[in-house]
């Protein structure tokens, strides 16, 4: 799996969590999607993405995502 996959399939997996304990717990949680959602629309514009960074340090490889 190319690293573009992983970082969209890591960040829908965080925001559905949030989601889920917002709804069991507490609306706090909430802010973990807001953070999620603003670290891609500045990795939109920037090109930077921790996640990005992090797995290609461990050997994998860049791809086409779509």
């Amino acid at each position: 799996m190319s690293i573009e996959r992983i970082v969209l399939a890591f960040a829908g997996t965080m925001i559905l969590i949030s989601l889920t304990l917002s709804h069991l717990y507490s609306p706090n949680w909430l802010w973990l999607a807001a953070f999620v959602g603003a670290n891609m629309f500045q990795a939109a514009f920037t090109r930077f993405c921790p996640l990005a960074k992090f797995l290609a340090k461990l050997g994998k490889k860049p791809g086409t995502a779509f």
